[in-house]
């Protein structure tokens, strides 16, 4: 049989028992159904990267199933009709993992120290300097560092003319005059 692993966020304002309570009910539906559900894992009440159906958080589980796909889209058919679950997701895998999912793996980025790394760094340093952005300023950042004092679109030094300074340059500053149709013809 096929193995699956099946993730569903449920409202934010249902309890944890109610939660483990539709966790079983899926998983009934799945045994009736033919299959067998493996492990299941409650990941807790998370916040979301926008809202869901007016949902701010969401209470997330994992289910990891064996089962044919008639009871798979049964249990999705009826997750869809219920007014607790917001958002599922089902997808077929070679294997289940035997070893707790990344969510659940907590302690393991204690044990590495704190560091988050990427461009920033650790000491929010890295790509952006010390926190330069669009506007720069004496921060710093990206741009910063030019001649000319803060970088961005519009900070640093604003130029002879008072105008936008910093991310672009003027036009006779640094480059040769551009030849014209009429210089050629005279070089010709």
């Amino acid at each position: 049989m096929p193995l699956y692993e099946h993730v569903f966020l449920a409202r934010q304002d249902i309890s944890t028992q109610q939660v483990e309570a539709l966790t079983k009910e899926y998983s009934d539906v799945i045994t009736s159904g033919g299959g067998k559900v493996g492990k299941t894992e409650y990941w807790g009440l998370k916040s979301l990267a926008h809202k869901i159906k007016k949902n701010r958080k969401a209470h997330y589980s994992l289910i990891n199933i064996e089962a044919p796909p008639a009871a798979v889209a049964e249990m999705e058919r009826l997750m869809g009709l219920s007014t607790d679950v917001i958002r599922f997701l089902t997808i077929k895998v070679e294997e289940h993992e035997t070893e707790p999912s990344a969510q659940m793996r907590k302690g393991d980025r204690d044990d590495r120290g704190g560091d988050r790394g990427g461009f920033r760094g650790g000491d929010r340093g890295g790509f952006r300097g010390g926190g330069g952005g669009f506007r720069g300023g004496d921060r710093g950042g990206f741009r910063g560092d030019r001649e000319g004092g803060g970088g961005g679109f519009r900070g640093g030094d604003r130029g002879p003319r008072g105008g936008g300074g910093g991310g672009f340059r003027d036009r006779d500053e640094g480059r040769p005059p551009r030849a014209s149709a009429d210089t050629e013809t005279e070089t010709n």
